[in-house]
């Protein structure tokens, strides 16, 4: 497992968190481009990011950007054009981090009607973010735990979206290993099953990036808690299976896990390496 690391701030710049990732032994980092808590649109230092993409490109550090937390592909009304208008912003960014993309949130539909028409909805978001985009920064969709919304919890959904949007070559997957859990989708026992699964669909060809959580609560709960690797109800052992699997090898491999006080993820990046 070659690119093994974790969510950093931006605190002191892009450059700089590329350069924290770096001291703590961390060869891949995710970050925000910008304050994760709206949908704003940042002026960025052009500079700062190109010095980030030279560092990593240097120290052969990969990275990818997440999203904020109010960004919903499902979003209708006032809504909707702000959170295009961030997403564009947040591939602007990473493209000039040297990024490989940007990882959003399958969508949380909050219609009363058909899921369907949620579905619709984020399809059309996608086409309207993607339809002049030039870069070679993907938006990532990422599976969700089921939380509020049980939509984008299956590999069949994330490939069906891909497929079905305008750009589809402009689009990749992120895994995360919680939500696979959380929602059911994953025992923790049937990781061979989904990946055959997966093959069939075509999955695993077009994922970017993996989210490596273990999960405070069981499968099928549909609650987003993450734990520390090897700490949660998932286990050393079946997240050991899970990077056995030779398309994850090669790919940024990202903890979001808690933090240990006045420390850093340093010990819990080689032990993933020593479980990979």
């Amino acid at each position: 497992m070659k690119h093994v690391g974790c969510h950093i701030s931006i605190k002191h710049g892009y450059s700089g968190a590329a350069q924290t990732a770096a001291a703590i032994g961390a060869t891949a980092f995710q970050y925000f481009p910008k304050n994760p808590r709206g949908l704003s649109v940042k002026d960025f230092s052009a500079s700062d990011a190109a010095a980030c993409a030279a560092f990593c490109r240097e120290h052969g550090i990969r990275s990818i950007a997440h999203t904020t937390y109010a960004t919903n592909l499902a979003a209708e009304g006032a809504l909707r054009e702000p959170t295009i208008r961030s997403l564009r912003n947040d591939l602007e960014i990473a493209e000039a981090c040297g990024s490989e993309g940007v990882v959003v949130h399958f969508g949380k539909w909050k219609g009363s009607g058909d899921p369907l028409e949620g579905y619709k909805v984020i399809i059309a978001a996608l086409n309207e973010t993607l339809q002049d985009w030039r870069g070679n920064a993907k938006l990532l969709i990422e599976n969700q735990a089921g939380e509020g919304t049980a939509i984008g919890t299956t590999l069949e959904e994330l490939v069906s979206i891909r497929q079905l949007t305008a750009y589809p070559e402009q689009i990749g997957f992120c895994l995360d290993t919680c939500h696979f859990f959380a929602s059911g989708v994953w025992s923790g026992a049937n990781w061979q099953e989904l990946y055959e699964a997966g093959s069939k669909l075509g999955y695993w060809r077009h994922l970017m990036a993996l989210h490596l959580n273990d999960s405070v609560y069981p499968t099928g709960s549909r609650r987003d808690r993450h734990a520390n690797i090897g700490g949660g109800a998932i286990g050393a052992r079946a997240l050991a299976e899970a990077l056995a699997t030779p398309e994850l090898v090669g790919l940024p491999v990202v903890l979001e896990t808690p933090v240990p006080m006045q420390s850093s993820h340093q010990a819990e990046i080689e032990f993933v390496r020593s479980l990979a």
